[in-house]
């Protein structure tokens, strides 16, 4: 029998008993769907986070109250912590001899406002100005401010796209005068629009001088000191030892006692995404497995059925000269196919599910040619797994019997 006699008799039994073949295929179509969908947005996710979320470049280096808290006991022990403050920011300045250079970040949320427009809750950063450049703050418009504005405390800001947007919709924002928390501040750059991610958008920045934040608004959350390692990658742990070195005497630290600050590395941040990343894919592929097993089970069952129903014609073959290979071979590929129509489903479905998320929840989930590729081996192998032994049973069907069979 030829491939494409074997697809049309698979075609007219999922037709002439459609309730069952749904039922067959349902497992496969929820196993590969699942693997589709969430694969998409895992691999996507991860994209995203290694290029947008975590930008540190990888010789650029964070000290930190809290850094990465891993558990609950992380946290109160890290609420303990002393805050960062400008005179701690100086020393560390001054004595750190590993660093290219070093510079700090603050934050609040405000409103600003222009003319009669007016926007809640926006992050503003409080930075000095080496802060854009060693975390990779893209302006499109305009500049970042000065060394020079910053030790001068001047009134100068930065805005993401959604402020522009919003308060400057038909105008250049540069050069404008807006109010932050009712302070005015002369905007003279715009960051290029970065977009949502996980339903957050990453366009509502205000980047000031961390001296003019100080005098307007004080430093309520403490300050994070970002540090790049002279020597580039190659240099950021002799930096980072240094940098631990010297903050546990500044906090005067007992031998034995934890680090009074938290370091944050751009490895230590992808080592953790990864953790993250890798324990959804091993839940996704255990609920995966769950339905392709369960699928697997049914299509072998009802692959059974079909033995016994097709007896007479098993037996009719084997009377006019097939072998038992072609016997098994029909019914082995009779079987893949019927699992592969259940993946080409599941495929179309975890694609579609993929699309939605990345248009209604602003994830950046992208299914791509070997994740549905992926997904369509997956089906066929469940498939010929699960017709292998209905297809070693009608091999075996001694011919006199089967020809008898009603």
């Amino acid at each position: 029998m030829q491939i494409r006699e074997m697809f049309r008799e698979v075609v007219r039994t999922l037709r002439a008993h459609g309730l069952r073949s749904f039922l067959t295929l349902l497992g496969i179509i929820i196993g590969v769907s699942t693997l589709v969908g969430v694969v998409s947005v895992i691999s996507g996710l991860n994209k995203y986070v290694k290029e947008k979320v975590f930008a540190l470049a990888p010789d650029v280096y964070v000290i930190t109250k809290f850094g990465i808290i891993r558990s609950r006991e992380e946290f109160l022990a890290a609420l303990k912590r002393k805050d960062i403050d400008i005179g701690e920011y100086q020393r560390l300045t001054q004595l750190l001899t590993k660093a290219e250079t070093v510079g700090a970040q603050t934050s609040t949320r405000l409103a600003v406002k222009y003319a009669d427009h007016r926007l809640a809750d926006m992050t503003i950063n409080g930075t000095t100005a080496n802060f854009g450049a060693m975390t990779g703050v893209d302006i499109l418009e305009g500049r970042y401010f000065l060394d020079s504005e910053a030790q001068a405390g001047q009134q100068v800001a930065i805005i993401g796209w959604d402020i522009k947007d919003e308060l400057f919709p038909q105008l250049d924002p540069i050069g404008r005068t807006f109010t932050v928390g009712g302070v005015p501040f002369r905007i003279i750059g715009l960051v290029a629009q970065q977009g949502r991610t996980l339903g957050q958008s990453q366009d509502d920045q205000v980047y000031v001088p961390l001296r003019a934040f100080q005098n307007n608004f004080g430093v309520r959350r403490g300050l994070g000191v970002f540090v790049k390692a002279k020597g580039g990658v190659e240099g950021v742990d002799a930096s980072v030892d240094e940098a631990r070195a010297i903050t546990r005497a500044l906090r005067h630290t007992g031998f034995k006692d934890p680090d009074p600050l938290s370091i944050v590395t751009a490895e230590s941040l992808q080592d953790l995404w990864r953790q993250i990343s890798a324990a959804a894919f091993i839940l996704m592929v255990l609920i995966a497995s769950v339905s392709l097993g369960v699928g697997g089970i049914v299509i072998m069952n009802i692959m059974l059925v079909a033995v016994v129903e097709r007896t007479r014609e098993i037996g009719v073959r084997m009377a006019v000269g097939a072998r038992k290979r072609d016997i098994r071979r029909q019914f082995l590929v009779e079987a893949a196919l019927l699992s592969l129509a259940g993946g080409v489903i599941g495929v179309l479905i975890g694609s579609a599910l993929a699309l939605g998320v990345r248009g209604f929840l602003n994830f950046p989930s992208q299914p791509g040619p070997g994740i549905v590729l992926l997904g369509l081996v997956l089906s066929a192998i469940v498939g010929m797994a699960a017709g292998y032994w209905p297809a070693r049973s009608a091999s075996n069907l001694p011919v006199v019997d089967a020809l008898r069979a009603e």
